[in-house]
């Protein structure tokens, strides 16, 4: 697939509400359809995949460059399913602003419904916020958390950021997996197509940053406050914190927070309460310079698009043929139920096609 560049502005508002009130069907419609064909893991894979969501965004007729397609359809998708009851075992939770913070009710309602214990998802829902909004320190602030969810306990997590100054934003995914480190390239994929330095500490490149760091944790914090201090005598000429930034009593009270909670591994330190974005870099520079052991600074940003949508470009949403689509996809679906399957296996045939003619 040849990815095009373009830039990814926050536009704020609402979509149209002729727009949303179609988003919601067919978004449901689309997703109806993947489960029945491929099962509910394939649906939240499909989620997590940079590309794939950009494209269904698209799809579903949402701006091409616009930070709002994350939000819109996310939003869409979670009240289309919702219309649909427990026919899809897929659970939508959070969304923006607000939305984001009820996450874990969202999922202590699923679990409810679905007699499954939820308490180690929203876990997992509070660590995949923390590590992009702490050990990804790229300029952006998270106002958007999805947790998706299927009874079978596979899960994706697409949540972004927007830098207010530059005013653009940045997306965030991950899947579930048996190997998943999320200290450790976890991501699926970053979208933006702005890319500057970064201090990423999930980066592989930053595994002996974050060793030296749980060194570094384990001295008398008397000692780590010692060197602090000889560390701000004396910055290095390549820094990304500066004295100013961290407040040093609050810092050497969590010095002994840190020490005293006894954490085994980086993990496990992320999680201590307090310990955020400017702790963790003050952490890292002294660990860098006790230990030589520099973090990486790559962006981990990989994709940017370009497609089309509602706001006219490259040509407008055509709403004769958007609600022509909803009412055959729910055809299929509803001829599907009944064993019916010759539109759904005409699709495949188009797609098998496509596939040969452009190989």
């Amino acid at each position: 697939m040849k990815r095009s560049v373009t830039s990814l502005p926050l536009h704020y508002g609402k979509a149209p509400a002729w727009l949303f009130e179609r988003m919601k069907p067919l978004s449901a419609a689309i997703a109806s359809l993947i489960v029945s064909e491929f099962g509910p893991r394939e649906f939240i894979r499909r989620m997590a995949d940079p590309v794939w969501f950009q494209a269904f965004g698209c799809v579903v007729g949402f701006d091409w460059h616009s930070s709002g397609l994350t939000t819109t359809l996310c939003g869409a998708l979670k009240e289309g399913l919702a219309s649909l009851g427990d026919a899809l075992p897929i659970a939508v939770c959070g969304g923006k602003g607000r939305a984001a913070l009820r996450t874990p009710d969202d999922l202590k309602g699923y679990g409810v419904r679905w007699a499954v214990d939820t308490e180690p998802f929203a876990a997992m829902s509070r660590l995949c916020a923390k590590v992009d909004n702490s050990l990804v320190q790229d300029g952006y602030d998270l106002y958007h958390h999805v947790f998706l969810l299927s009874r079978d306990g596979d899960w994706a997590v697409i949540q972004q950021g927007m830098n207010g100054a530059e005013k653009t934003a940045r997306r965030y995914q991950w899947l579930s997996r048996d190997d998943l480190d999320v200290c450790c390239e976890p991501h699926t994929g970053i979208t933006c197509d702005r890319t500057e330095k970064t201090l990423n500490l999930v980066a592989s490149g930053s595994g002996m940053a974050r060793d030296a760091t749980m060194a570094f944790i384990r001295e008398n914090p008397d000692k780590m406050t010692d060197a602090w201090k000889d560390v701000c005598l004396s910055m290095p000429q390549r820094h990304y914190i500066t004295p100013g930034d961290v407040d040093a009593k609050r810092l050497s009270k969590m010095f002994r927070v840190i020490h005293e909670s006894e954490a085994a591994t980086y993990k496990d330190l992320i999680q201590v309460r307090g310990v955020g974005a400017r702790t963790l870099a003050a952490l890292t520079l002294v660990s860098e310079i006790v230990y030589d052991a520099p973090p990486s600074f790559e962006d981990p940003a990989r994709f940017s698009f370009a497609h089309g949508g509602k706001d006219g470009h490259p040509f407008p949403v055509d709403r004769k043929t958007y609600d022509h689509s909803i009412s055959f996809l729910k055809e299929c679906l509803d001829r599907a139920r009944v064993k019916d399957r010759e539109k759904i296996d005409a699709f495949r045939r188009l797609a098998q096609y496509e596939t040969r003619a452009l190989g």
